[in-house]
């Protein structure tokens, strides 16, 4: 079995594989990775960077490409920002 990583996605505490990026993090907490201005949930699309579908508040920072980046011990994902 894969070593667990603990994070959180809108304030919810939750365990992902080592691993696991943060795009997928999201899918499996069936989150959307942002909601468009008309208000329709958004997830990634490309899953190589090149979309910008798929970008949230990652650690405080703004339109990270979530399909790029993997799970860290910790991390603190937004995706209602």
């Amino acid at each position: 079995m894969p070593d667990l990583l603990v994070l959180k996605m809108n304030g919810v505490t939750m365990e992902v594989p080592a691993g696991t990026t943060v795009a997928v993090a999201a899918m499996l907490a069936c989150m959307p990775c942002r909601t468009s201005v008309s208000g329709t949930p958004r997830g990634p699309l490309c899953g190589m960077g090149i979309c910008f579908e798929c970008r949230m508040t990652i650690n405080g920072t703004q339109h990270g490409r979530s399909c790029q980046i993997l799970c860290e011990p910790g991390m603190d994902v937004r995706t209602d920002e």
